[in-house]
């Protein structure tokens, strides 16, 4: 295992687009008060998008009645709407 990047905060706030490009890119970056670690920057996890229409084909059951009168005066009802 690799040792982490670090910095110390006059760095960080100089260097703050290289840190970031960094961490886009998988990295994670220490930052330091007088030699102290402070404080871990580190990429968020990636949003899951859709590629498109279908996408979730096969993965979602709905039941036969999913969209019946029945169905949606009780959802009307519990929003308190008029059915």
């Amino acid at each position: 295992m690799s040792e982490l990047a670090q910095y110390n905060i006059h760095e960080a706030k100089t260097q703050l687009s290289r840190i970031i490009e960094r961490v886009e890119h998988g990295e994670e970056v220490v930052i330091s008060r007088a030699g102290h670690p402070v404080a871990k920057v580190v990429p968020l996890p990636s949003v899951r998008r859709r590629t498109g229409w279908g996408s979730l084909s096969g993965q979602i059951a709905m039941s036969s009645d999913w969209d019946s009168s029945d169905t949606n005066d009780a959802i009307a009802d519990d929003f308190g709407m008029p059915s």
